[in-house]
């Protein structure tokens, strides 16, 4: 794992010049090192991603512009441009952009974990579908939930 290192990730640009598409989502690695990965993402739309568990990362989003409904613990809340969304580690969470807008946001972990590995592993998969993503998941430390009955 590489060092931090000081400077500036410019707008619109990522590291190494790394682009994403995850489940229909852009994800732009900003920062990585071993205590903290970050990347800034773009949901068009009717995107989401379901709950699940990060069992060694506490995980941030910072809300740039947009409107996340947003499952944590159970429990349904709303997240909007300037909130910050905070998810322990070991606590289920699910995010949906529910809207009609693009939701841009900024996240983080700490620590870094594997989340850039998976991020790859699924970005360079050929067909993105959820059972392979669920069990590619789970070998890189995210364990998705079994979705609710009737669902």
């Amino acid at each position: 794992m590489q060092e931090l290192t000081a400077g500036i990730t410019k707008a619109n640009t990522g590291l190494d010049g790394i682009s994403w598409n995850i489940l229909g989502q852009t994800y732009v690695p900003k920062s990585l090192n071993e205590q903290s990965f970050s990347w800034h993402a773009t949901f068009p739309p009717g995107t989401f991603v379901p709950p699940h568990i990060h069992p060694t990362q506490d995980e941030f989003i910072y809300m740039l512009d947009g409107k996340f409904d947003l499952i944590l613990e159970g429990k349904e809340f709303t997240a909007t441009t300037g909130d910050l969304i905070r998810l322990p580690m070991n606590q289920a969470h699910g995010i949906f952009n529910k809207t009609d807008q693009t939701v841009k946001c900024f996240f983080w972990v700490s620590p870094t974990r594997r989340l850039y590995d998976l991020f790859w592993a699924i970005h360079s998969m050929k067909d993105q579908n959820p059972p392979d993503v669920v069990a590619l998941s789970a070998k890189y430390e995210v364990m998705f939930l079994p979705p609710p009955p009737g669902a």
